[in-house]
């Protein structure tokens, strides 16, 4: 957990779910009233802490552990956090609570260290942060959150004279162990804004009705989490761990009726950034399969199964499955399957036909996959006759993959279930022709794979 100098929960991850949830005011209220040392019990739980960057960062366990290995790795977590926004400050972990929450995923195996390098991260870590730098003491307010998620969808001039484009973008995290089994899945997602109005009118923009704030208030009186249900059955509400609003936004009025109300500056803005670990219907399955060869033992065949799970009148414009070989691998054919009954209706629909190729890179040690306007409902296979070196089917069978999936998903419902309901903005058009509303919405992969072992 992070909290702020006046006890203000900025992050706090609950990885084992065995820890009361007041934990956070616990902590604060021992180092504020009794001035507690960095490490101290209470009912059974281990509260250790550090102060840095004016943020407390502290950690609770039940287990029996060791301390300085728990407060070298806060140290740790503070100075990647560091590498990161450049000055570690409330503001800059404010503006960056989505990329720490990603960098406490790879930091922390359910509860356990796991890496904490900050140059072994890169590797893992796309998001871009805000980037922090002290301020002067009689510094000028900054300008709000700045991107975390950006749109892909193009949002060019369409010609009218005023207009304003709304998109919900969304980067799906998804992991998924050797059988199809979700193992890990979190979305992190943004709502942007790009107004051409004139005169800068007041916005409202109102949101799911159902729309929860774990940050808000949430919890059972025994301290148990709720049960939010999942978005495969349609049933629950639409849950944000944590969000971050634009500075122009009313914070009370969102919190009170799930509205953003604001007066939009010009041009291009992340209104409101989220993240939601609440369960999602992923909207691919990839399933990969391995036989070997009878008559040989430098042979063996491969296949890849993927489904598209989403509303067949979604198209996915780009889905890219990639699959990381061993050395041992000397030669790949590739056989896509060519079922496409489909396809010159879609073509007459969209004027776009779907299409798939699959290379071999024999330098790169890999396979990929390219399938183009697939759309939902949709079954293929990639069938790979791979030769190997003598004896070594065994271990290409334990060395390849893990299989990576990149897609960009347009349409609506959000894979979040988050919506924006309508749009007013409160200007006086009796005069003159309505502004433009355009909403649109987008997903992408961000980290989407499948163990292969």
């Amino acid at each position: 957990m992070v909290l702020s100098p006046r006890g203000d929960v900025i992050i706090l991850k609950d990885f084992k779910g065995n820890v009361c949830k007041t934990s956070p005011e616990i902590l604060f209220r021992r180092i504020t009233l009794k001035d507690a040392p960095p490490v101290f019990s209470v009912d059974g739980t281990q509260y250790l802490y550090i102060k840095a960057g004016s943020l407390y960062w502290g950690a609770t366990t039940r287990e029996n552990v060791s301390p300085s290995l728990v407060l070298e790795m806060l140290n740790r977590l503070f100075w990647i956090t560091n590498d990161y926004v450049g000055h570690v400050s409330e503001e800059s972990v404010r503006k960056n609570f989505v990329l720490i929450y990603e960098l406490l995923d790879e930091i922390m195996d359910y509860g356990f260290p796991q890496n904490s390098s900050t140059e072994r991260l890169k590797e893992f870590i796309a998001m871009e942060p805000a980037v922090s730098r002290p301020k002067a003491p009689l510094a000028s307010i900054g300008s709000g959150p700045k991107e975390v998620v950006k749109s892909v969808l193009s949002t060019s001039r369409t010609g009218a004279k005023e207009e304003i484009f709304v998109d919900i973008a969304e980067k799906l995290t998804a992991i998924f162990d050797v059988s199809g089994r979700l193992r890990t899945s979190f979305i992190v997602g943004s709502v942007q804004v790009k107004s051409y109005l004139h005169g800068n009118p007041m916005i409202r923009l109102g949101l799911s009705e159902n729309l929860l704030l774990l940050s808000d208030d949430v919890a059972n009186d025994d301290g148990a989490p709720l049960n939010y249900g999942s978005l495969d059955d349609g049933l629950g509400p639409v849950v944000l761990d944590t969000y971050s609003l634009h500075e122009s936004a009313d914070q009370q009025v969102f919190a009170q009726d799930r509205i953003l109300e604001l007066v939009p500056p010009e041009g291009h803005f992340s209104l409101l950034t989220y993240r939601s670990s609440k369960s999602f219907r992923p909207p691919f399955r990839i399933y990969p399969a391995i036989e070997d060869d009878i008559h040989s033992d430098e042979k063996m065949t491969l296949y890849i199964r993927l489904l598209a799970e989403y509303d067949p009148r979604k198209t996915a414009s780009g889905v890219e499955i990639v699959l990381p070989l061993p050395p041992t691998v000397s030669r790949a054919h590739l056989d896509t399957d060519t079922q496409d009954n489909e396809g010159p209706l879609l073509s007459k629909l969209t004027g776009k036909s779907f299409q798939q190729s699959a290379e071999w890179y024999p330098r790169d040690s890999k396979l990929v996959w390219v399938l183009r306007n697939l759309p939902g409902g949709r079954e293929h296979t990639l069938r790979v006759r791979l030769t190997v070196e003598p004896g070594q089917v065994h271990m290409v069978r334990h060395e390849m993959g893990p299989i990576m999936a990149h897609f960009v998903l347009p349409g609506k419902p959000t894979m979040s279930g988050l919506d924006v309901k309508y749009l007013k903005i409160m200007k006086d058009t009796s005069r003159g022709q309505a502004p433009s509303r355009w909403f649109r919405a987008v997903a992408v992969a961000s980290t989407y794979l499948v163990r292969t072992d």
